[in-house]
């Protein structure tokens, strides 16, 4: 067979699979895409949803007495007396508390579900804030504390004003309690809420509606999981201490004036169905690669592959995430990729075994796959590094592929009759 057209047929064979590959991805897409808005909804209803706790809200409130005058005229537009009306109208203002200090535990409790993961978390949250009134009037505060979702479940709910327990009066009514108190000048009211409660993906803590100033503020956080990453926009730790299996993690601030949120993005495993369609998408890089090096070395060896056998090859290739696909909703994500990338070079080494020999099999063609395919796809399983590995193989192919081919005569090894290099 002419090399130009055993070329050709190599390359239309790539092109089949390449296409076969962007199929695949685009079904386990479609299947992962599907599965993650039956499953959240599913999940948020049984665990809850991320949680964004806001600072309670302090207002204000007080009568004003506003005197209007009304002119009373004649028919000829003359004011013939003055009638003055008093009345008593209703006024607020937000305040903000003079500290904050709020005690957040968060555990990490991961579920899997189909094709996806589900990084929950359950949190015990302690929060304690006071006010002191400043004003010479008397004014009443009141207190708006609002659960960050109306629909999750507290444990252990409990609203204490001044260090005495609302009780029923601190029931919450539309996820918001609510608590009026008369103040008069230097008093101090202090406010502390405690629950236990569970969400999903997120924790965050708004330390104030908008851009707003937050004095003598202290927000500590512990964490039974080591991998850690924060909300943005949002303000990281002033303070991290790493204890066995987690954090400490502090926020203090004396005076800040801030609008950002504070909190906890929760980890979580590498979701199945990414890494399925990604490792498909990517595949083609990898088939190519392995083609170039196996031509190359026949070339040398005068060894031919013929393009159906490379269809075979491509077939086993294509089996390693058509089986991954459907087993990474079964088994755990590692243990697919084991069990795809076993199948995928047993089916190469045992068929090229029979077609050019055992040694080209298991040394030649083995390593390459090993390092092609399957190094190829451990690479994604660390985010940030799939670039770099290509761009290493690649560099590192073209070097050895130089220096193997540097002295062949290419006249004569892609004329009609093959010449061993």
């Amino acid at each position: 067979m002419h090399p130009v057209l055993r070329a050709f047929g190599i390359f239309v064979v790539f092109s089949i699979t390449a296409v076969g590959w962007l199929i695949l991805a685009g079904v386990t897409d479609s299947r992962s895409s599907e599965s993650s808005l039956t499953l959240r909804s599913d999940v948020g209803e049984l665990w809850g949803s991320s949680q964004t706790q806001a600072a309670p809200a302090l207002t204000l409130r007080w009568y004003e007495e506003v005197v209007t005058t009304h002119d009373i005229t004649n028919s000829l537009g003359q004011v013939v007396s003055t009638r003055v009306e008093r009345k008593q109208e209703s006024r607020e203002r937000r305040v903000e508390p003079a500290s904050s200090e709020i005690d957040v535990d968060l555990k990490l409790d991961e579920r899997r579900r189909g094709l996806l993961w589900f990084p929950l978390y359950d949190v015990k949250f302690a929060g304690a804030w006071s006010y002191t009134h400043t004003d010479p009037e008397a004014r009443w505060l009141e207190l708006a504390f609002t659960l960050p979702d109306r629909n999750a479940l507290y444990d252990d709910f409990v609203v204490m004003v001044d260090g005495v327990d609302l009780g029923a009066a601190g029931h919450p009514v539309e996820g918001v309690v609510t608590h009026s108190v008369p103040v008069v000048q230097g008093q101090t009211v202090a406010l502390a809420v405690r629950y236990v409660s569970r969400g999903a993906d997120s924790w965050s803590y708004q330390p104030s509606s908008g851009v707003g100033q937050i004095e003598n503020f202290a927000l500590r956080m512990t964490t039974d999981f080591e991998e850690v990453d924060f909300p943005v926009p949002g303000l990281s730790p002033t303070k991290k201490t790493e204890q066995p299996g987690g954090w400490n993690l502090e926020w203090t601030f004396t005076r800040a004036v801030t609008g950002f949120p504070l909190g906890m993005i929760l980890p979580t495993h590498i979701q199945p169905g990414e890494l399925a369609t990604s490792l498909s998408v990517s595949a083609p890089l990898s088939l190519g690669l392995f083609f170039l090096w196996i031509y190359a070395l026949g070339l040398l060896r005068g060894t031919h592959v013929h393009p159906v056998n490379y269809l075979f090859l491509a077939g086993a290739f294509f089996s390693f995430n058509l089986l991954f696909a459907y087993t990474a909703d079964l088994l755990p994500v590692e243990g697919a990729f084991a069990l795809s990338a076993a199948v995928s070079v047993l089916l190469v080494v045992s068929y090229l075994r029979l077609v050019v020999g055992a040694r080209f099999a298991f040394v030649e063609a083995g390593l390459a796959q090993l390092l092609y395919q399957v190094g190829f796809g451990v690479a994604h399983f660390r985010e940030g590094t799939t670039g770099l590995t290509i761009t290493v193989l690649g560099i590192g192919t073209l070097f050895a592929l130089m220096q193997l081919t540097g002295r062949v005569d290419w006249s004569a090894a892609l004329s009609r009759k093959p010449v061993a290099g």
